[in-house]
């Protein structure tokens, strides 16, 4: 993957002696496993197990940084300090940090580089200066044409608090601790992994002509699920894979013909 600048994102910076302890007690992720230069993939969820938030978690500058779409910045910030109390943390965006992916050189040995801790294919993730960093990268498109191609959904893809973590493949991008305490959104989330009820999977939908930015996904009259985000002719789904497995016509979405590609990663 080419170098990028992830404008699309911000980061988030909370310290003070009881951060970890803070976030440990919210997020679906065990920060008892981040270490310097190893990042995580987590969520906050909502009281019944669906996604509010979604975000990668690198140490790093006298913090804990969060890695969030830029445009729940501020929601995300909103909702961590309702959950503060008297906690002696301290929470506040880092406008003077950006996220990068693919860098490389000396601009990377400036930064806080990690392993996207997601999926291999994804490369190396980085925290930076915007001062130290080159003015001249190319934004964020390619990096999300290629998160598509490998059938990788997050931010804006699962909207908020409507999809379950399960249903999104969170467990299977790594986000979840089933063996760490309680947070929240837990109880929910361990009874449908240990009762197998995790039906649904966001899917890759493809198309010959531009998809409509929402419909159900159908084999003839039967619902199989429906488009959650589109980009052009491709967009994501979330789909009842033993609907999927069953169907035997042409799928559509507002009778324009697509087809479903379930991602490496979900074997």
């Amino acid at each position: 993957m080419e170098t990028v600048h992830l404008s699309d994102r911000a980061v988030i910076a909370l310290e003070g002696p009881e951060a970890r302890d803070f976030l440990q007690g919210l997020i679906t992720n065990d920060l008892g496993t981040l270490k310097p230069y190893n990042g995580l993939y987590a969520a906050l969820l909502g009281p019944q197990g669906k996604i509010l938030f979604d975000f990668l978690i690198i140490e790093g500058d006298g913090a804990l940084l969060l890695d969030c779409a830029a445009a729940s910045a501020e929601a995300l910030m909103k909702k961590l300090k309702r959950y503060r109390l008297r906690a002696k943390i301290e929470i506040a965006l880092r406008p003077q940090l950006s996220v990068y992916a693919g860098l490389t050189g000396r601009p990377g040995e400036r930064a806080i580089s990690f392993a996207d801790p997601r999926l291999p294919a994804l490369g190396t993730r980085s925290i930076g200066a915007v001062a130290e960093m080159p003015a001249d990268l190319p934004g964020p498109a390619t990096y999300h044409a290629a998160r598509l191609a490998l059938g990788v959904p997050e931010g804006s893809d699962f909207g908020s608090d409507k999809i379950f973590a399960l249903d999104a493949g969170l467990d299977e991008l790594h986000a979840i601790a089933f063996d760490k305490g309680c947070y929240v959104g837990q109880e929910l989330t361990a009874r449908m992994k240990h009762r197998g009820t995790d039906r649904k999977r966001i899917l890759v939908a493809t198309a010959d002509a531009a998809l409509p930015a929402s419909g159900d996904v159908k084999d003839g009259g039967t619902v199989l699920g429906e488009l959650v985000s589109v980009y052009g002719s491709k967009g994501f789904a979330l789909v009842r894979l033993d609907r999927v497995a069953e169907a035997k016509g042409q799928l559509t979405v507002e009778q324009i013909p697509v087809a479903l590609t379930r991602p490496q990663w979900l074997d």
